[in-house]
């Protein structure tokens, strides 16, 4: 068996003589990257989020390793960080966080059904998928995007590097074009927390 690749073999690294000239370095490039990202797309996605909030329909979130983490962040900030008293709250589920389930379903149907196995129980005709994945490729991930597609789900992508097959398949497409997993994963970040901010502004001003 040939040993596997290391995925930060992949990343783009700035030129840098010290810690500090390389943060300087990769602040650049992260912003270079962010001010390339759709704006429609945002305000796209930014319909789907407040759709769902006015439907009832459920919001599931997904990723692996990091992208995991941020699926596990961005349902805390999204329910707590945009939550009215009084009014519905944004009903956001992570598909990362059941590390029992997780596991259950990597053992007994492999890995690459662990997300979409819990797509095929939980979703329903109108609720949303975020998946999240720098590369865009994840073999978890785009059999995923296609259990919510035959379920009639919204599918977000949140993508780095070139994309990959996410960024071509998925209806809303946050797509970050930084060949680096550190600043992919930087920006999904803000991805999700302006969203979260703007519908919680935005609720604000409608009480």
């Amino acid at each position: 068996m040939g040993k596997a690749q290391d995925p930060r073999d992949n990343n783009e690294i700035p030129d840098a003589g010290s810690a500090a000239e390389y943060f300087s370095a990769y602040a650049r490039e992260l912003g270079v990257a962010l001010a390339k990202i759709s704006p429609e797309q945002i305000e796209a996605a930014y319909d789907v989020l407040r759709g769902a909030l006015k439907s009832g329909a459920r919001i599931y979130v997904a990723g692996n390793g990091g992208s995991a983490a941020i699926s596990d962040h961005l349902c805390c900030d999204w329910l707590k960080g945009t939550y009215v008293p009084g009014q519905p709250a944004l009903k956001v589920h992570s598909l990362t966080a059941n590390t029992a389930l997780f596991t259950a379903l990597g053992n007994d149907f492999g890995y690459d059904a662990t997300i979409a196995r819990q797509v095929e129980m939980l979703g329903e005709p109108g609720d949303v998928l975020i998946l999240i994945s720098s590369s865009g490729n994840s073999a978890n991930i785009i059999k995923a995007a296609d259990s919510a597609r035959a379920r009639k789900m919204k599918v977000i992508g949140m993508t780095g590097f070139n994309g990959g097959k996410l960024a071509a398949s998925a209806d809303v497409s946050l797509y970050v074009p930084a060949h680096n997993y550190g600043m992919a994963e930087d920006a999904h970040q803000m991805l999700m927390h302006s969203l979260a901010q703007f519908l919680n502004k935005e609720r604000d001003v409608s009480r």
